[in-house]
């Protein structure tokens, strides 16, 4: 037997209440704890108000709630099949001959909707927050006047020109506006095939249009003696722009954008692997909701024959943690090369995937 339109519709329209209330209250659960912990930090500033605390916890929301997107289909399909078996709905259906291939599909269909609709408005909303969240918290909570952030052993910058390619160490950076100095200034000059050619210090660098302004610099040449300069000038590719793009983590950047800026990394870097890590787990997200139908199904279609609330939440919690878990544990293992990027951010929803078909199958032919 065909499901009918009209059921098609009015299951879907279960699934999408339930996601959207579900997620809507992860939201403001996520809201209430951030602006708690926000007022803890802020305890001993006195000149953070309120105001800003609350604007700091909504720019940082749509960031949090993209993570919690699977969760809300997870527990939403769960929600909205437990409803219609409860009700009796699906229990009929699959008596007059309705497989429950055939009542998932307008779900699993809802579901990947979701899942584009994330890639393509959530996450450019979510990047955009969250780059304006880092500023306020760089301002208001670590009392910096800089937004890019330097480690302990200094800034490290690399540029290319047409004939040489170099790398700037500076041991502190000031940003002002769309102005960027260095102090204590050394840069390693290479040129083909990386054989070195030079080195520059000097105390003071001023990065202007194409080039580094640098003032009492020594300039260094393997073949001849060390030339001081008042001023020396350095060709750079470099900008505010790139500069900051290499230091903001790629949860800032919007999907759109990710593609074109990876095509200017080194693939070999650390900061091409991040990036190029969560391209690909978003572009893996309409995938990952499907497979949290499918195990919602799973658990719903179990409680159908057996009965259990206790089983189908317990069930759908443990779930959610160990998706979470093998998320991050892939995650790392792709961000530190131990396993390619590719399988590293398809693997949580492929084995998602496969693991809700088996149920499924099992429990619908087994």
């Amino acid at each position: 037997m065909r499901l009918s339109t009209t059921m098609s519709v009015y299951i879907g329209r279960h699934f999408l209440v339930s996601f959207v209330g579900l997620f809507m209250m992860f939201l403001m659960l996520i809201l209430l704890f951030d602006i708690i912990e926000l007022l803890r930090r802020s305890a001993t500033k006195p000149d953070v108000t309120l105001s800003v605390v609350v604007e700091m916890a909504l720019m940082k929301l749509p960031h949090m709630g993209q993570k919690t997107f699977p969760f809300a289909a997870l527990f939403g399909g769960m929600l909205a099949f437990w409803r219609l078996t409860r009700h009796q709905e699906l229990v009929v259906a699959r008596a007059a001959g309705v497989s429950a291939w055939q009542f998932l599909l307008p779900v699993l269909v809802l579901s990947a909707a979701l899942g584009v609709l994330k890639i393509m408005a959530l996450n450019p909303l979510a990047s955009a927050t969250l780059a304006r969240f880092e500023q306020l918290e760089t301002i208001h909570m670590k009392g910096q006047r800089s937004f890019l952030d330097i480690s302990s052993s200094g800034l490290w910058l690399r540029q290319a020109t047409e004939n040489e390619q170099a790398v700037v160490h500076s041991k502190s950076v000031l940003q002002q506006g769309v102005d960027v100095e260095l102090h204590d200034v050394i840069v390693f000059l290479y040129g083909d095939r990386d054989k070195f050619k030079g080195r520059i210090d000097a105390a003071y660098a001023r990065l202007e249009d194409g080039f580094w302004h640098m003032r009492d610099a020594w300039v260094h040449d393997p073949d001849k003696k060390p030339k001081f300069e008042k001023e020396f000038w350095l060709e750079t590719d470099l900008t505010l722009a790139t500069i900051q793009d290499n230091f903001a983590p790629p949860e800032t950047m919007s999907f759109w954008n990710l593609p074109g800026f990876i095509e200017n990394l080194e693939n070999s870097g650390f900061t091409a692997v991040r990036h190029r890590l969560h391209l690909h787990t978003l572009l893996s997200m309409p995938l990952l909701m499907c497979a949290m139908i499918l195990i919602a199904a799973t658990f719903t279609l179990r409680h159908s024959r057996r009965g259990g609330t206790v089983f189908v939440i317990s069930g759908g919690v443990m779930t959610g943690f160990i998706l979470y878990f093998f998320s991050d544990l892939m995650f790392a293992l792709g961000l530190s090369n131990s396993i390619p990027v590719v399988l590293a951010a398809w693997t949580p929803s492929g084995v998602s995937t496969l693991l809700g078909l088996t149920m499924v199958l099992h429990l619908e032919d087994g």
